[in-house]
Parts: structure tokens; C-alpha cells; sequence
């Protein structure tokens, strides 16, 4: 009798665990360490890889994985070279490593649309891109996906880049507008248009996926990676999926597993990065999730040719693949 009880216990269990969307961890002889380089600090704008390690989907797959947070453009070049196995990357960064003779490959499409825009105080009249025309416009910086973004909307439009006087201004985009130092900058969807808003301020915004189709962020790994251990890229694009479903479904579930693992969306910024979360969702979502679009793979390529940025030819194929989307 003692038998049947616990064994009807274990079921139960077993089907609490199934109710509540965890995942079974695999045995501790069958874990596979992963450092994942995010290329940004601890942010909610990571809130689905939070919840696919919250919710076991990683362990799941015998991922025991650790979250570390530093510079895209080194971490590039750490997975170049084997010394990381994935990193979270934009894909005009992918393209550019490619060209230096780094052997790295996107695998999992993440953001379906791109996620920059151009923001301008309403009043401003710059209410599409030809009224750019002699204004002043400020950039973080003259690289990343910024100003790769930057460029290929004044390509997609045909305006001559010295028909605008574009400033670097750094990361000050909210401050050079309000305080009127730029008439418009260029900035990222789910950041500074959703602090202006909060604080008030009324917008006009260019969305540059209106006028461009350019692959964004998404998991990055190398060739070795995908040659000797294709389970594990598996494994890893499946948790991430998991993650990322969740969160699209049940962002309000999602955002309390996020302010565990990033403290500071707690308190009275809580408002504002739960606000970030639904501008992120709205570029995550849609279907195929995690899949590459091949036209905006040979979009980026084009764009970084015209640009000069490539170091050598690049093959748009040998930048991605969609093989682990499943």
C-alpha cells in the first residue's frame, strides 16, 4: 500500500511540475556549463532568457548557463575564437566579424523587427525622412547598429548623408532633444521614446523597419560550436524559444521573474521598465519565432558594401542559419 502512495505521489508531483510550465533538469553528470555574453548590462530588455532560467527550460536541455555582461564587439571576437561558445549580437556585427576571418553564425533570430528609430518633439515638423533634409541630428556613436540603421534609411530614401549635420552626442539622446541641442536623434524603440513619453513629451518618431529590412539581435554561436556540439545550439535556441514564448504570452509573469534577476526594475522605475517591456514585445513577436529572414541578410550585406565596412566579400548564406528553429 505504501508502495502505490508514493508512487502516486511522484505522479502527482510530476504533474505539478507539468501545471506550472517548469521543466525537469537533467542529471548533474549530463550538465553542460555555457557562459552566454549578453553585450549589454542586466537589463529588462532580457527578460525572456531570465525566464527560460527561471522557469528550468535551460536546465532542461542540460544547459546550466551563467549570464555575463560586458562589450559586443570584443565578446565577437572571443567567439571568433572559440574562447565563447554564444553571445547575444546584432547582425550587422555578425557580418562585419565574418569579413575579419571570425567564423561566427547567427542562429536564432530574436527581434523580428529593427529596433531603431529616428525621434524628434512634436512641433519639430519632421514628420518623414525628407524633413531631415538640413536638420541637426544626433547618434551615440559612428558605428553599431545605430548608425548602421541610420544609414540604411537615408540609403532607402535617397538622401546624400551631407545633406544632414549628424552629431555624436553619445548616449544623451532624451537630454539633446528636450533641451533642444539636436532636432531629432536616433535612438532605440524601447528606450528613449518610451522615457520621453513617460515624462510627457509628445513625439514624432521615424521607424526605420518602415523604410529597411535589416536583421537586429538574436543568439550568435561559431562554426566549431555547430560542428562538434550541434545539440547544445539546439538546446540552447529551444530554451531561449521557450523563454521567449512565455514571455510574449504572459509578460506581467515574466516581468516579476525579471525584477529577480535585475533588482533595480523594482521601486518607483518600475513603471517605466514595465512600459520598455511592451515596446519590446511588439518587436519580438510574430511568426516563425527565431527564424531568419534571408532577404534582410543580403539587405545588411549590400548596406555594409555600399558603406565600405566590409573587410573582405562576404556570403550573406554563411552568416546564418535557420537550421535550430524547430
Amino acid at each position: 500500500m505504501h508502495r502505490y502512495l508514493k508512487l502516486f505521489s511522484i505522479l502527482s508531483l510530476c504533474l505539478l511540475l507539468v501545471a506550472v510550465g517548469c521543466a525537469t533538469p537533467k542529471p548533474a553528470a549530463q550538465v553542460t556549463q555555457v557562459k552566454l555574453a549578453m553585450g549589454y548590462v542586466p537589463n529588462v530588455q532580457f527578460t525572456p532568457l531570465y525566464v527560460a532560467k527561471e522557469r528550468g527550460y535551460f536546465a532542461a536541455e542540460g544547459i546550466n548557463v551563467t549570464f555575463d555582461y560586458g562589450m559586443e564587439t570584443d565578446l565577437l571576437k572571443l567567439l571568433g575564437t572559440n574562447q565563447l561558445q554564444f553571445v547575444i549580437g546584432s547582425g550587422d556585427q555578425v557580418a562585419l566579424a565574418r569579413a575579419q576571418g571570425l567564423p561566427v553564425r547567427y542562429v536564432l533570430n530574436w527581434y523580428q523587427r529593427f529596433p531603431v528609430c529616428v525621434v524628434s518633439l512634436a512641433g519639430s515638423g519632421i514628420n518623414k525622412p525628407a524633413d531631415l533634409v538640413g536638420r541637426t541630428v544626433g547618434i551615440p556613436a559612428l558605428e553599431g547598429a545605430s548608425y548602421i540603421g541610420w544609414r540604411a534609411l537615408l540609403n532607402a530614401v535617397g538622401i546624400a548623408p551631407d545633406k544632414v549635420n549628424l552629431q555624436v552626442i553619445g548616449y544623451t539622446q532624451a537630454a539633446s532633444l528636450t533641451q533642444k541641442r539636436v532636432d531629432a536623434a536616433v535612438c532605440y524603440v524601447m528606450n528613449e521614446p518610451v522615457q520621453l513619453q513617460a515624462a510627457g513629451q509628445q513625439l514624432n518618431v521615424l521607424y526605420l523597419d518602415a523604410y529597411t529590412n535589416l536583421p537586429s539581435n538574436g543568439l550568435i554561436t561559431n562554426d566549431q560550436t555547430i560542428k562538434e556540439h550541434p545539440e547544445l545550439v539546439q538546446g540552447m535556441t529551444r530554451a531561449f524559444l521557450h523563454g521567449l514564448r512565455d514571455t510574449i504570452a504572459d509578460p506581467d509573469a515574466a516581468f516579476a521573474i525579471a525584477k529577480k534577476e535585475v533588482p533595480s526594475l523594482s521601486g518607483e522605475n518600475e513603471a517605466l521598465q514595465r512600459a520598455v517591456l511592451t515596446a519590446c514585445i511588439k518587436y519580438w513577436q510574430g511568426e516563425p519565432l527565431g527564424k531568419s529572414d534571408p532577404a534582410s541578410w543580403r539587405s545588411e550585406v549590400d548596406l555594409l558594401r555600399q558603406l565600405n565596412l566590409l573587410a573582405a566579400p562576404v556570403d550573406p548564406e554563411s552568416l546564418y542559419t535557420n537550421e535550430y528553429i524547430k
